[in-house]
């Protein structure tokens, strides 16, 4: 049998078709559009993803017995908040996970509602990303709308209404709207009550493996496939993500260089960072993770190399980077671009190149871009060990684990044992597996990920190339305050 993986992300989906042995067979990818209508607004059309699912599954299915085809479990980006209506239709563009509107709304919740009142019924204090200081910004802008809300939905959990017609959701993605009560898996009373809203317009929770439905006969006929698929409640994309890379349990991290990045951390107990510089979420393996997450991670590069240097030429640009330069480059970058989350919670924060000379050339300020989000990963990492969390290895997802330059970078910016994936197939794969444990292929999603998992070699950290990164990680990291006052001012 046969498992469908969606890979809802931000400027495309996904699609891939994996066997009973984890063997992905099959991949298709569809693209939508991104909206920006003021400076650091963030928003698609919902109806674009499922257009953009609808297009593609036929073709990724064609040639396949359909009575072959046993599950659906979709990986969406988190956060973003679908507000539908009674009879199921979207109310307004989809608010993104990177959108920065809310800083009042975020100022509200961590300093008048309070940050321990967050962290005793939530497990996190509010980022500007998260979904209930969107509903805050809805419910003072646009009141009439509001008062339509009859479900609030996370990107992925409005995919499997379209698939199923049921509005569900799963508990690593609600851990990330600022709703739930993370360590009891519960929706907060009290934090439905400050938002404006009841119960009964929230998803049902489950766990990430539980079967939430199955196909709709009209679905099913557009899709090509039999009522009989099961869909599963999938999960958020890191939680699903950790899952493709085999990071299920206590001890282990991926990091994923995706659009975004983010630090993943599973736990066997709920715990919080008392600092607030990680996220407490629940993970799609049913325990609990800490997680970091930077806004701008693999979009610094998209940005530098196509809207800047006006190529799609990624590999020629990073080919130009002399090993020899490393540690050694005099351009810093701060990968700002859409704020910041993860250490920093500052909206207002942008990005920067600092130490330019006549000298400088093309070539110095991308190898500035990559090492500043690598630098960006590393305070993420330093807020984790700063817990106590030995962080020494790691796996790599995302499209930025493709660049050798930037694993080498990485590697040796946070000293840690990067081990490469045979096939990086990330939130996709997650979603795959977790439908093919819901459904029963797998026993566990041990067995599953023992079988869909493979590794193709290591990436070592060279002790004179960690030196060098530690005395540039210094400046950098007296950089962003320096420059704090005068973000808000811009």
């Amino acid at each position: 049998m046969f498992d469908i993986g969606i890979d809802l992300g931000t400027s495309a989906v996904k699609l891939l078709l994996v066997s009973g042995e984890g063997k992905v067979v099959r991949s298709v990818s569809r693209s939508y559009p991104l909206e920006f209508p003021q400076p650091g607004w963030s928003q698609q059309n919902p109806q674009d993803w499922w257009d953009a699912i609808l297009d593609g599954i036929p073709e990724l299915v064609a040639g396949i017995d359909p009575a072959e085809i046993g599950g659906i479990g979709a990986a969406g980006q988190m956060h973003g908040l679908v507000a539908v209506d009674k009879d199921g239709n979207v109310l307004r563009p989809a608010i993104l996970w990177n959108d920065g509107r809310t800083a009042k709304e975020t100022d509200y919740l961590n300093y008048e509602i309070g940050k321990d009142f967050l962290l005793e019924h939530t497990g996190n204090i509010a980022f500007a990303g998260f979904t209930a200081p969107k509903l805050l910004w809805m419910k003072k802008q646009e009141p009439e709308l509001f008062a339509k809300i009859d479900k609030v939905l996370l990107p992925k959990d409005y995919v499997n209404f379209r698939l199923t017609g049921n509005y569900v959701t799963d508990y690593s993605d609600a851990a990330g709207m600022l709703l739930l009560d993370v360590a009891n898996k519960q929706w907060s009373k009290e934090m439905l009550d400050i938002c404006g809203l009841r119960e009964s317009q929230m998803p049902e929770l489950h766990e990430s493996f539980d079967v939430v439905g199955n196909l709709l006969p009209d679905v099913a006929a557009k899709l090509g496939l039999p009522e009989t698929v099961k869909v599963v409640a999938g999960a958020g994309d890191n939680a699903a993500a950790a899952i493709g890379t085999g990071c299920l349990h206590e001890g282990q991290c991926n990091l994923s260089l995706g659009t975004s990045g983010t630090v993943f951390l599973p736990c066997e107990e709920f715990r919080m960072d008392p600092v607030n510089a990680t996220h407490a979420f629940n993970h799609a393996a049913g325990n609990y993770h800490l997680m970091g997450c930077m806004l701008s991670a693999a979009s610094c590069l998209k940005w530098w190399v196509e809207d800047v240097c006006k190529t799609t030429d990624y590999n020629g640009l990073q080919a130009e980077i002399d090993p020899e330069k490393l540690g050694r480059n005099h351009v810093y970058f701060l990968p700002y671009l859409m704020g910041e989350r993860a250490p920093h919670n500052d909206p207002a924060a942008r990005g920067a190149f600092i130490g330019m000379s006549m000298d400088t050339t093309r070539v110095d300020m991308t190898q500035a871009v990559l090492e500043g989000v690598a630098f960006a990963f590393r305070d993420m990492v330093e807020s984790a060990r700063a817990l106590g969390i030995t962080v020494d290895r790691s796996t790599l997802c995302g499209g930025g684990a493709k660049s050798d330059v930037w694993k080498t970078i990485l590697a040796n910016t946070l000293n840690v044992r990067l081990d490469q994936l045979e096939e990086e197939q990330g939130p996709g794969l997650g979603g795959a597996l977790l439908s093919g444990f819901g459904r029963g292929q797998y026993a566990s999603l041990d067995e599953a990920t023992g079988k869909a998992v493979r590794f193709r070699g290591q990436i070592l950290p060279e002790p004179e190339l960690t030196g060098r990164y530690e005395e540039k990680y210094r400046v950098f990291r007296s950089l962003y305050p320096a420059l704090k006052e005068i973000y808000q001012t811009l």
